[in-house]
């Protein structure tokens, strides 16, 4: 990958140690700057990434450091590394001594620095083919909105994670790493928290076969306990020994540049598909859905053969199962299918050649999928109303719609 623009280094006073990680791994130029001109360094400077140490006394400065770089496009990544004062939440932490294992913490930052710096060529790209320009920025990203936290464990510490994490984002529990595997193939996660109740040995061989796939590499991953020695080539993750509040704070900077590359990548496929499917859902959007139903309607009634439709009603007090139902169908429904998410709270989705209980057996797997997932303080979950009708002989458009919202309104009375 062609380096992007200087790496901003910024410190109180001489040089910090890990500044030699960045000759080593040959990301240059690198501009040294001291906290009280980094501002100013970032407006002319315009970095690739900035990288800072902190002391007690530069929590004001980062702050206000962290504020100016976040509405930036393309995105800046700022890495703080050995923190020692709390960070504000596009801050990414890095600790070097925090894991045992090779490669060494100099060749663990410059994976993490490169990992950033993905993202901000992907945001580039993004900016450059979307027409028209439309601000897409990391303050755009909420992640009690947009992210997904997997939580795995089954220790004395997992209530208390489990509401410290389900605070912030959303949040799907595992018990077993099984069940955790299972949610990593059949949703989108920005992050994961492994915790207690495991042996190293089982940690060592998870996390092995995360850094294997291509899928999970860069995968925001933070070990609650045990001691690791050998290498994983995981370029975000974090070992943290502490309460709930640090595990929160390491592994929410990292779920927030997830949920944004996630959403850039959706964003670029958008564009592929000249407007049609909606960045945020990876469904149709609304019109183009409207569109392919009245045509699949008109094929299938000349043509012959099935079809049905399903109505996923999610709780409108929390608009973010909605969100998370969306997702778990784009990611999960067969190829000949399509859907969209509506203005009602709802996600409506077409099942080619499916008569009436296909469609029943493949609305309740996507559902229980679903049900695992919480949201908010008060564990909110995403399970839906179902509601399935299938194409009668003299069905239009309309009318397959109408009988469908009457089924919703007799399962929901």
């Amino acid at each position: 990958m062609s380096q992007q623009g200087p790496i901003l280094l910024v410190a109180s006073a001489r040089r910090p140690s890990f500044g030699a990680t960045l000759d080593v791994a040959r990301l240059f130029p690198v501009i040294e700057t001291e906290w009280a001109d980094a501002a100013r360094a970032v407006e002319q400077v315009q970095p690739a990434a900035v990288l800072v140490a902190t002391s007690a006394n530069d929590q004001s400065r980062l702050a206000e450091l962290a504020t100016r770089v976040t509405a930036r496009q393309p995105y800046l990544p700022v890495i703080a590394v050995d923190p020692t004062i709390p960070l504000p939440d596009n801050v990414i932490p890095f600790f070097r001594g925090q894991i045992l294992q090779t490669p060494s913490g100099a060749d663990r930052l410059a994976a993490r620095l490169r990992a950033a710096l993905r993202v901000r060529s992907l945001h580039a790209t993004v900016m450059r083919r979307l027409v028209p320009a439309t601000p897409m920025t990391l303050s755009h990203i909420d992640p009690a909105r947009d992210a997904t936290v997997l939580l795995v464990g089954r220790g004395g510490a997992y209530p208390t994670l489990s509401v410290a994490l389900g605070e912030r984002s959303g949040l799907v529990g595992a018990l077993s790493i099984e069940a955790a595997a299972k949610h990593l193939n059949s949703r989108d996660i920005d992050g994961m928290v492994l915790g207690e109740g495991f042996s190293p040995r089982v940690i060592d061989a998870f996390l092995t076969v995360l850094a294997e796939d291509a899928r999970f590499r860069n995968l925001p991953v933070v070990v609650t306990a045990g001691d690791l020695a050998p290498a994983y080539d995981l370029p975000n993750l974090e070992m943290v020994s502490g309460d709930a509040a640090l595990v929160v704070a390491t592994v929410l900077p990292l779920l927030r540049q997830h949920a944004f590359e996630a959403q850039l990548s959706r964003t670029l496929k958008a564009i592929d598909a000249e407007g049609l499917v909606d960045a945020r859902t990876g469904l149709l959007t609304p019109a183009a859905f409207e569109r392919d139903f009245a045509s699949a309607i008109y094929q299938t009634q000349q043509r012959g053969g099935g079809l049905s439709v399903a109505r996923f009603a999610f709780d409108s007090e929390h608009p973010r199962a909605q969100f998370d139902g969306a997702r778990i169908i784009s990611r999960l429904m067969r190829r000949m299918d399509f859907g969209a998410a509506e203005e009602d709270g709802s996600v409506v989705v077409v099942f080619a050649e499916a008569d009436l209980k296909t469609a029943h057996t493949i609305a309740r797997r996507l559902s229980s999928v679903m049900r695992h997932t919480s949201h908010g303080k008060r564990d909110a979950r995403s399970e839906p109303t179902i509601s399935v009708a299938t194409l009668l002989p003299n069905d239009s458009a309309k009318s397959l719609r109408s009988r469908l919202q009457d089924d919703a309104q007799r399962a929901a009375s």
